[in-house]
């Protein structure tokens, strides 16, 4: 791969400048690449480096299968994902999302992102991107008209001295992934809006000699996500496949900051019950970082018996900073107004972030990423105007961000008992763009008014909150049986009797009402056995339920490719749109009347 700390080898113009070498940045060189276009990309660290975010959603399979990336990473060894546990309520039993359910190869992984990032970027090289690290972009120049037309760099010899200025490189298109630091968002537009709703913060460590979840099952190795039980946050516990778990808490940023200090008298050693910490903590004399992070651990008892008699450790390897121990993070929840203009996409994390629950971090880069790539070579090949290009951009980005924000704030409005006001958060526009099909369902079929409501976004959070619902895999093929039996396989175009397609997330969602009518049917079963099953009569409304709020976010959790074929943006008013055509030598788009 190519890399370089001397500007002689870095061009002085590239058709396609990309900043940022993470994930987004990675995926855009790579697809840009492979359509044969001059792309260069400057990224400021020497990887492999650090960073969180290790679960990815099965999306991402067929993210990495497009840019011919699927092999690469599924043999590398990551820890496979096969679903997600959850368990928002002390009282009853966790959920579980099965995703092998759809096929094996609809499995996900937990992810060393340091390794993970480092295959992407090489991948963008091996596909002809010209990739240079240790490059630090640090200002962006503009024409009359407000495009970005050329960037000043510094390079690094070392990742502790950085040299001046050493040269600039002019572009046709830029492509920012410039992560949190957020270049055009931050520097130049002045865009960035924090979610006001989800002002919390993270804090995270790793372990050793945990248990796992679900040993000796099908779902071993599946993440653990726990609501921790004073209702200020949740738990994650994400083993990895070097035998260490990512272990971290999200709590409200205030609640955290007023939580009292960790009594002096509480020893290192019993600050969590059957839990060691690692002895750089005694040197270190057991920073209250790392005291306030164990407290909180207290709040997830399940999370705390998978723990067991583990061990914090510092996963780094460095001698040099005890505190490295725990890490945080906050004010990470984000958008725009835009993510695009005239010659110049935004990608990844340096446009937005929902928040760590639901995993969506890696899913949206690619979005965005594929996203750019798509409408920058929309508009070079002609397909439609720039204007029209960027503005399609700007619309996938903020369509897919929507879904899983309102995906996310659905979880917390959950786990912390209240509904808080989102509206300002979410925006009409992007609502009805990411939720068309689905507000006549929430609505329950009544007229829908042209403005937006709190109400209706609060009738939103409680329909796909429903996504969470305590279920196992064993209770669905019960419930499965029941529908089979009972309609005895018949299958029609009539809402009213299409009933075993009410399991299949793959469907369009149902009015909850067609739920309401089924559901008694099976009342006189719940106390029966069912046949091949190993279960009771199960819960039928739960379950169907929780599939049908599953759709909302299927089209993006399970396969986001298909949404740039499917789904028209860039209306114009006409009732039509664009949408992408994802071919190899012709990525572009295209356009429909509808």
């Amino acid at each position: 791969m190519p890399s370089s700390t001397s500007t002689q080898s870095i061009p002085l113009h590239a058709k396609i400048l990309v900043i940022g070498g993470g994930p987004a940045g990675s995926y855009a060189a790579a697809a840009l690449a492979r359509e044969g276009f001059n792309v260069v990309l400057l990224e400021a660290s020497k990887f492999p480096r650090y960073h969180i975010g290790e679960s990815l959603i099965p999306s991402v399979r067929h993210y990495l299968r497009f840019i011919d990336a699927e092999e690469k990473v599924a043999n590398h060894g990551f820890a496979t994902k096969p679903g997600s546990a959850m368990k928002f309520n002390q009282y009853k039993k966790e959920g579980y999302t099965d995703f092998v359910a759809l096929g094996h190869d609809n499995a996900a992984w937990n992810v060393v992102r340091s390794e993970f990032d480092k295959l992407l970027l090489d991948h963008a090289a091996s596909l002809g991107a010209k990739v240079y690290e240790n490059t630090r972009v640090v200002s962006l120049e503009f024409d009359g008209r407000d495009k970005p037309v050329s960037a000043a760099y510094a390079c690094r010899s070392s990742s502790d001295i950085e040299c001046a200025i050493e040269g600039s490189i002019t572009f046709d298109y830029l492509v920012d992934a410039t992560g949190r630091a957020g270049l055009m968002s931050t520097k130049y537009l002045k865009s960035r809006r924090f979610t006001e709703s989800l002002k919390n913060i993270a804090v995270w460590g790793y372990w050793a000699g945990v248990r796992s979840y679900g040993e000796g099952t099908t779902r071993a190795g599946a993440p653990w996500f726990e609501a921790l039980t004073d209702e200020s946050g949740w738990a994650w516990f994400i083993p990895l496949h070097t035998g260490m778990t990512s272990v971290g808490v999200v709590v409200n940023k205030d609640t955290y900051a007023q939580r009292a200090k960790p009594r002096p008298d509480v020893a290192a050693g019993d600050a969590f019950a059957g839990g060691r910490v690692h002895e750089k903590a005694e040197r270190a004399h057991y920073t209250s970082s790392t005291r306030r992070y164990l407290e909180t651990l207290e709040l997830a008892p399940g999370l705390k018996k998978l723990l067991g008699g583990g061990e914090l450790i510092n996963h780094i390897g460095s001698d040099d900073d005890d505190t490295k121990l725990v890490h945080s993070t906050s004010d990470y929840s984000y958008s725009a107004d835009r993510y695009s203009g005239e010659g110049w996409r935004i990608i990844g994390d340096a446009g937005a972030f929902v928040d760590p629950f639901f995993s969506s971090g890696i899913h949206l880069a690619f979005t965005g990423a594929l996203s750019a790539a798509i409408s920058i070579s929309a508009s070079i090949k002609g397909d439609c105007t720039e204007k029209e290009a960027a503005d399609w951009h700007t619309e996938r980005v903020a369509t897919s961000f929507t879904r899983f924000l309102i995906v996310v704030l659905s979880a917390y409005k959950q786990m912390r008992s209240q509904g808080d006001s989102i509206l300002s958060d979410v925006g009409e526009d992007n609502f009805d763009r990411a939720f068309r099909f689905f507000r006549p369902v929430i609505q329950g079929g009544s007229d829908i008014g042209h403005r937006l409501s709190e109400d209706e976004l609060q009738q939103a959070l409680d329909f796909c909150g429903k996504l969470f619902a305590p279920t196992s895999p064993e209770e669905h093929h019960a419930a499965e049986k029941l529908l089979a039996g009972r309609f005895e396989g018949k299958v029609t175009d009539d809402p009213t009797t299409a009933n075993l397609r009410l399991l299949d997330v793959r469907a369009p969602i149902v009015d909850p009402r067609i739920i309401e009518n089924i559901v008694p049917d099976f009342q006189s079963n719940a106390k029966e056995p069912v046949a091949g099953s190993g279960y009771r009569g199960p819960d039928m409304k739960r379950i169907l339920e929780k599939v049908n709020a599953r759709r909302v976010i299927h089209s993006e959790h399970g396969n986001g490719v298909c949404n740039f074929e499917d789904e028209p943006l860039g209306h114009s008013g006409t009732g039509g749109g664009w949408i992408a055509r994802l071919e190899k030598g012709k990525l572009g788009l295209a356009r429909v009347d509808r």
